[in-house]
């Protein structure tokens, strides 16, 4: 999915250009790699290859270009508690796979598949921590990939719980399953090289940023080391993946008021000011711990708040809510593109016993997920958006 295919002789190729990027890493060696496409993009316990054009590539040819369209799914924060890794221990490890299986369908059919991973991982062996200071298993990673997840946003309150050494093995463990990442970043060249995804041919570009660290600092040394929410700098760096190729820039945004569904006055400024950039295209929430609503604005989409992904927290039936955000985009002009279909997908998480997060929709008969359902519902659309509820 982000390698370019070519048509030679009536056989599929993909073909990756150099320099190359490896996932998080700095600029390789001039490569070019040919291999049928059955062989090169991996299959069963192997991992895709994940890499991106860099400079970009050369323009599709004018043929080949209009009508574009690709599938974004993005999902609520993945925050592990230690219930949720209790649940998913086994031997002396831990697979977090079961804990999504039930949505891995949804996501394994999204074009480009994107969630949030709000908590920093400790090393392999622990020690493993919670709120306030998570360190959760490594395990998340491959288990995410696993799911169909093709990026991450990193970015949130608590990128700078481990410091330097929670983030640098943060982004080593989703670079080892394969899994791209924006938000937070090992080195300046890192953090200043933007994050660029080939999807099916489009260049998408991602950026992460948190308007909190829980009162964290950033080392004088290490000022990239997380993106704090600062408009102008989410543009800058919007322009920046323009400039390199990019034709559609998803912006992940950590923000909002804990457990209100409704955005409040930050949400809703700062949504305003980076849509009205020709820059950014799509933005979608995080940090509120239940579903938000969905808006748009100068006929862009926000998602303010996408809910608890997987999470063990219960105090309110609303947290075990989230919800999957599915938009369908569209090449309407060469090279430019436009969001022409948004859906959300509730899904119910199950916590104690056998945690897991359920598809709402198709968990009907059960009680807990019609209620679910219908909250989530009237909540996506509470400000008019008229998303789609697929049930």
């Amino acid at each position: 999915m982000l390698l370019r295919r070519a048509v030679i002789g009536g056989t599929v190729f993909l073909l990756v250009f150099g320099p190359v990027l490896l996932a998080g890493g700095g600029p390789g060696p001039a490569t070019a790699v040919v291999a049928p496409s059955g062989t090169a993009s991996g299959s069963g316990g192997g991992a895709p290859a994940r890499l991106t054009p860099w400079p970009p590539p050369s323009p599709i040819p004018t043929s080949a270009r209009v009508p574009r369209t690709f599938t974004v799914v993005a999902s609520g924060d993945v925050l592990l508690h230690s219930g949720l890794w209790r649940g998913a221990a086994v031997g002396r490890g831990f697979d977090f796979a079961p804990l999504f299986q039930d949505v891995a369908p949804v996501v394994r059919a999204a074009d480009l598949a994107i969630c949030h991973l709000e908590t920093p991982v400790a090393p392999r062996g622990g020690p493993f921590t919670g709120y306030p200071i998570f360190a959760v298993p490594p395990q998340i990673a491959p288990a995410l990939r696993r799911t169909g997840y093709d990026a991450c946003s990193t970015a949130s309150n608590h990128s700078l719980d481990g410091g330097a050494a929670g983030v640098g093995r943060t982004l080593a463990a989703l670079d080892a399953a394969g899994i791209r990442h924006t938000g937070t970043a090992r080195s300046a060249t890192e953090a200043a090289r933007p994050t660029i995804y080939d999807v099916d041919g489009v260049r998408v570009a991602h950026v992460s940023y948190t308007f909190s660290f829980n009162g964290l600092v950033e080392p004088k040394d290490k000022p990239w080391l997380a993106n704090e929410l600062d408009v102008r700098a989410l543009l800058r760096e919007a322009r920046k993946a323009r400039a390199a190729g990019a034709e559609f820039v998803v912006a992940s945004v950590h923000w909002g008021t804990e457990y209100a569904h409704e955005p409040d006055a930050l949400q809703r400024r700062v949504a305003r000011e980076v849509l009205s950039s020709p820059d950014v295209d799509l933005i979608v929430g995080h940090h509120a711990h239940v579903v938000q609503p969905f808006e748009r604005i100068g006929g862009k989409w926000v998602a303010y708040g996408l809910g608890n992904h997987v999470s063990a927290q219960d105090f309110s039936r609303d947290t075990r809510d989230g919800v999957l955000a599915r938009f369908t985009v569209r090449e309407v002009a060469p090279g430019r593109f436009r969001v022409v279909r948004a859906e959300a997908l509730p899904t119910w998480m199950v916590v104690g016993g056998r945690p897991r997060v359920l598809d709402a929709a198709r968990c009907a008969t059960n009680r807990d997920c019609r209620a679910s359902w219908r909250r989530t519902a009237a909540t996506v659309n509470s400000r008019g958006a008229g998303a789609v509820i697929p049930r």
